[in-house]
């Protein structure tokens, strides 16, 4: 099993120290919460759900930023917007860490992307962690008349003007996207910066993300071949990161099963379960590395509030 050597990294973010944890696998829940058909939640008790699993061992919220309703797509997210909703659930929640998984970066400009950012950041007293990707839906990019070829090079240079924002005061900034001078993004994070994770690769080598990204947050897939992919990941790291320990975040899609002992089915991004065999699955995940799983319940039969009281009963537990 890996053990993050969190003296070697230098985020100590309320939301980083709540879901890295040395020697455990951490949990959370997506947006919606809820099992839904078609591409359209209801977002109904979504307060009341994101509560009970702060209250019961889940350490993250995760919120998607889908600017446009794709039917094709199949999930058009929470629906509201990312940073809207994040401000609300900031202010109905006390601990739990929140992350954008993710936020589109190449479709917002970098300054609106640093300053809300940085306000969750002060209003959550330092929960959050910023995941940005390059989305995956090419239909919205036309909308935002960003071209869809060039959005590899438009997210590092996004990625790359964040962090200047933050770490800097009236520093004259020029880049493709305007020109800063004498002037200020306020506010500014709490500590150095607020974690920034990429989501996928971003259109971007997995050197890179090694390199400048605070964590990589990826795709759920069957423990042999997730293996596989942190291998490449800490070998990324060992040579662009010095071997700074970067956690290593996956969402996994559950629909949990009544039968407790029901063997594990594949489904889209993760599996239809029981939950003894759901804790197989988890550890051989945890015995390979992976430091955080984001659980999505769109494809549950089940209802939501059934499914994280198994979870926080059965489940959690055993990794407490």
């Amino acid at each position: 099993m890996f053990t993050p050597n969190l003296e070697k990294s230098p985020l100590q973010n309320a939301g980083f120290t709540k879901v890295v944890k040395p020697g455990k696998l951490t949990f959370g829940v997506m947006f919606p919460i809820e099992a839904f058909k078609g591409d359209m939640p209801t977002m109904q008790q979504q307060v009341e759900l994101a509560q009970y699993a702060e209250q019961n061992g889940f350490t993250s919220l995760a919120f998607r930023d889908v600017p446009l309703r794709d039917p094709s797509f199949g999930d058009s997210g929470q629906v509201f917007d990312p940073w809207v909703y994040l401000g609300y659930l900031t202010a109905q929640t006390q601990h739990i860490a929140l992350i954008t998984a993710s936020l589109v970066a190449p479709l917002r400009h970098p300054v609106h992307t640093a300053k809300a950012a940085a306000s969750v950041d002060q209003l959550s007293k330092g929960r959050l962690l910023l995941g940005l990707s390059t989305g995956d839906r090419p239909v919205e990019y036309p909308a935002f008349n960003v071209d869809h070829a060039e959005r590899g090079k438009i997210f590092r240079e996004h990625f790359e003007l964040i962090n200047k924002y933050w770490t800097t005061s009236f520093e004259s900034v020029q880049s493709p996207f305007g020109i800063l001078r004498k002037a200020d993004v306020i506010p500014k994070p709490l500590a150095s910066r607020v974690p920034m994770l990429v989501v996928g690769h971003s259109q971007n080598s997995l050197e890179w993300i090694a390199k400048n990204a605070d964590g990589w947050m990826t795709y759920g897939r069957d423990p042999y071949r997730q293996q596989l992919v942190i291998q490449e990941w800490r070998q990324a790291l060992d040579q662009e990161a010095e071997g700074q320990f970067k956690p290593f975040i996956q969402g996994l899609s559950l629909d949990l099963t009544e039968n407790p002992n029901a063997y594990p089915y594949p489904i889209h991004g993760g599996y239809m379960v029981g939950r003894n065999y759901l804790v197989t699955v988890l550890k051989d995940l945890h015995e390979i590395g992976v430091n955080h799983i984001i659980l999505g319940l769109k494809y549950c039969n089940r209802p939501a509030d059934v499914v994280l009281q198994e979870l926080a009963e059965f489940v959690l537990p055993q990794f407490t």
